[in-house]
């Protein structure tokens, strides 16, 4: 009899957490983003040039290294940063200089950003440097693009297509 008891006694507590996750799961309301708002997303993951350019070794630098170990061209793995920015309107949305990855600095640099903005028609000018080049950018993408309420707008980036997407 007091197994009955104690169940009886527990079912208000099991009731009220019932009730409370109920309530929990549908409020507050959860909204993702503003409703006048469209987002832009950049993503992109891009290694950039090599810091230095890779050279020839001499017979005699052959001739000291170990037999397992002699390759013609003695290339260092460090690469350059990028430089990135991503202009909205005439107005500078972004601007990083994204350093490579990995203990050598050898790989890949990687952004993902979020950048809520107006929805309506817009001009979005994506740059990119990769390069050693103190001035101007390797890889350059301007398009008038019209953005509706609550739309995701993609930056993406692949060399080998000619750089910039925008999806």
């Amino acid at each position: 009899m007091p197994e009955i008891w104690r169940m009886i006694l527990q079912l208000p507590f099991y009731l009220a957490f019932a009730l409370l996750l109920a309530y929990l799961s549908q409020q507050p309301a959860y909204q993702h983003q503003d409703p006048g708002h469209a987002l832009i997303k950049l993503s992109l993951s891009h290694a950039g040039e090599h810091k230095e350019e890779c050279r020839r070794l001499t017979p005699e630098e052959l001739a000291e290294l170990a037999p397992n170990m002699r390759r013609p061209i003695s290339c260092n793995r460090e690469r350059l940063p990028l430089l990135v920015e991503i202009v909205l309107d005439d107005n500078l949305l972004y601007r990083a200089y994204l350093a490579p990855a990995g203990l050598s600095r050898d790989g890949e640099s990687t952004v993902y950003k979020r950048f809520p903005v107006t929805a309506g028609t817009h001009t979005i000018t994506a740059r990119l440097r990769d390069s050693n080049r103190l001035e101007g950018f390797d890889y350059e993408h301007s398009e008038a693009i019209s953005l509706s309420p609550q739309q995701n707008f993609v930056i993406g980036f692949n060399a080998d297509t000619g750089g910039f997407i925008f999806l």
